[in-house]
Formats: C-alpha cells, sequence, structure tokens
C-alpha cells in the first residue's frame, strides 16, 4: 500500500481559490481530473508538492486506521481500473509513490528517459549495467507472457521464495519509476485483497511511446513545467527542479518566463533560481 505521510497544504489552496475544480465522485471525473493537472499522486505525501486523487475526493486528510475510508476504497479500484481502460498510466513514480500520469502528458515523461529507452532490449540493458537482474527478467517475462497478475508474474519469474521477495518487489519498483510497466486491472488470486496486475508501457499506451519519439527533452520539460503552473502559478524554480529532480539549468530553459525573453529578463528568471535551485 502507499502509506501516505500527510496532506500537502497547497492542495488545498489549488482546488479552493486556483482551479475550483469541483468535488471528484464518478470515474470520468477522476479522469477530468487527471488530464487537468497533468500528473497526481494517489494519496497526498508530505514534502511532495503534487495534488492527490485521494484529496480531490475527499476534500480531507487522509487518516489510516483499521479500515480505510470510501474515498481509499474507490480510488483504490482507479489505480488499476484507469491504466487497464486507457485512461491514465499508473504506477510508482514520484518517489516510490503511487502516481497517475494523464494520457496527454505522458509522452513527455517517456522522452525525459533515454532514447526509445522502454522499447529497448531488457537483457542488452542489464548487460550494459543499466538494468538490475531482476527488472530484466520481469521486463522479459511481461514481453513473453503478457499482462500478468502479482502472484502470477512472480511465479513465472521463478521469484516465489520468500528471500526473493525483497528483490522482486525492488524490480517492480524500478520498472515504474523508469515507466517501463503501468498497473493494468487487478485479478483476485488469494482471499487476501486482489492483485495488481501489470503490463508493459509500450503495449498499453503505444501512442504515447511513439508521441515521445518526436520530443526533445527540453519540449518534455517545458510541457510539463506548463501544465504544473497551469495549476500551481506561483511555484519556483526550485521547488520544480527538486520535484523532478532536473538541474538548475534545465529547469530555467523550461520555464516559461526564461523562454523567448530578452537578457534583462532571463537574468532575472537566472537570478530568482540561483537563490535556490541547486
Amino acid at each position: 500500500m502507499d502509506a501516505p505521510a500527510g496532506h500537502f497544504p497547497p492542495m488545498r489552496e489549488t482546488l479552493g481559490s486556483t482551479v475550483r475544480w469541483p468535488r471528484v465522485r464518478t470515474t470520468s471525473q477522476a479522469v477530468a481530473f487527471i488530464r487537468a493537472v497533468g500528473c497526481c499522486l494517489l494519496f497526498p505525501v508530505r514534502r511532495l508538492p503534487l495534488p492527490s486523487l485521494y484529496w480531490a475526493v475527499a476534500r480531507r486528510q487522509i487518516q489510516l486506521g483499521p479500515e480505510w475510508d470510501a474515498a481509499c476504497e474507490k480510488i483504490w479500484t482507479w489505480k488499476d481500473e484507469l491504466p487497464r481502460r486507457r485512461r491514465a498510466w499508473y504506477g510508482k513514480y514520484f518517489r516510490g509513490r503511487g502516481t497517475f500520469i494523464a494520457p496527454e502528458l505522458l509522452p513527455h515523461f517517456l522522452a525525459l528517459q533515454p532514447p526509445r529507452f522502454v522499447l529497448q532490449d531488457p537483457e542488452r540493458l542489464y548487460a550494459e549495467g543499466v538494468l538490475s537482474a531482476a527488472a530484466a527478467v520481469i521486463w522479459t517475462t511481461l514481453q513473453r507472457e503478457g499482462p500478468l497478475a502479482t502472484v502470477a508474474l512472480r511465479h513465472a519469474c521463478a521469484m516465489i521464495s520468500p528471500e526473493n521477495n525483497l528483490r522482486f518487489q525492488r524490480a517492480l519498483l524500478e520498472l515504474q519509476t523508469k515507466l517501463v510497466i503501468t498497473h493494468f486491472g487487478a485479478e483476485q488470486e488469494t482471499a487476501a485483497w486482489p492483485s495488481s496486475r501489470f503490463e508493459l508501457t509500450a503495449r498499453a499506451f503505444p501512442g504515447a511511446v511513439a508521441a515521445a519519439e518526436r520530443l526533445s527533452p527540453a519540449e518534455a520539460r517545458a510541457a510539463i513545467v506548463r501544465r504544473y503552473l497551469s495549476w500551481c502559478p506561483r511555484a519556483a524554480p526550485v521547488e520544480l527542479a527538486r520535484l523532478f529532480g532536473w538541474s538548475r539549468e534545465e529547469t530555467l530553459a523550461a520555464w516559461p518566463e526564461a523562454i523567448g525573453r530578452g537578457p534583462a529578463r532571463m537574468g532575472a528568471a537566472r537570478s530568482r533560481a540561483n537563490r535556490g535551485c541547486d
């Protein structure tokens, strides 16, 4: 489970005064919300300045206890169903936390990976030291077998033993943070909670993968910044640099105030970033 550490305060302000987004109650409204913000978390996470679908549904801080509330149940289903219906990519992306990415913005995130990364040969990437052995096995297995639920995937990868559990989970996280795989529905494999099913992003969202090939990293960063500023216009370059893991120069190049401006304004934008964008 993606255990949230707390509510990020600017989300309340964004929904209340900037975006004025109506409370999310249905699947179609959830899709519209994700598309509006571009990317969001499943649950709010402290010090991670992104909107969360939980807050959009519940309009309150999350309180975990013996039982989840109705909002938790609803969004927990959406994290598997929206990708299966190709309405949003979902996986553990930002700092390993559950993240939705709108299909329209997915090509831009993919374009920040090495060229055609999600279409590469996983065994070659492992040989080059780019990918762990376990991640290469999972990737190759999904290529061969198609989408698989968690337990079935562990069996297919011969990682079913308890001592292989951590290795398997780390490899799943590695592939999600690289956008190689996405959640893709769920299956009732055991008597416990339904298991998430995983699929290759290249098969689930082929249009996004193709579109990413036509984008440069600079174009991708600029589009991501524009979408972020559309709902959080007072964000500073340092905040986005930390959030997305970009360098100071990459962030400044993507910043609308620094694009197509004269030397004076470019210098002012650079000065703002230099005060904290490291």
